[in-house]
């Protein structure tokens, strides 16, 4: 019998800024500042910032802001060697649980027009298209969707 390999979620802190600043350089052409991703490490009643670690190695990041009823998602970024393990649905998951903690109701989170794979992976989480915010990305202007999802759709059966 062979066990699936233990992936951890944890808060995130200052301390990996350099594992986040790798992964998020290797996963977007137009990647936050060192200063912005910093930002969102520091821990205040604000921000939600988790990590994915595998034998004590950072491989993963979810950047979210719990604003109102909402959990609104900043970033979600995977080691590229990585992609498509579910480690992305584990702190999809993870984070809704916290933000279930916090009495958040939501989900809500902005991506690419142009990033199909992320649409899909958003779907097949429940999310929904709500709105459109054209030219949001300033890198070049593109439009990005506005996706929502109920928070209890990303928990298990027996958190909701």
């Amino acid at each position: 019998m062979s066990s699936a390999p233990k992936i951890l979620i944890r808060p995130a802190g200052l301390a990996d800024l350099q594992d986040v600043l790798r992964i998020e350089h290797a996963s977007f052409d137009d990647p936050w500042s060192d200063t912005s991703l910093a930002g969102e490490l520091l821990t205040d009643l604000l921000r939600l910032p988790l990590v994915a670690e595998f034998e004590g190695r950072v491989i993963a990041f979810l950047m979210a802001w719990k604003v109102a009823d909402q959990l609104h998602i900043l970033n979600i970024a995977v080691e590229p060697s990585l992609r498509r393990s579910g480690i992305a649905t584990m702190l999809l998951q993870a984070a809704a649980g916290e933000g279930a903690r916090h009495g958040l109701n939501e989900i809500t989170l902005e991506v690419r027009r142009s990033n199909q794979p992320a649409i899909r992976f958003y779907e097949r989480h429940g999310f929904i298209e709500v709105g459109v915010r054209e030219g949001y990305y300033a890198d070049n202007g593109e439009d990005a969707l506005i996706m929502n999802c109920p928070l209890r759709h990303l928990l298990p059966s027996e958190d909701q």
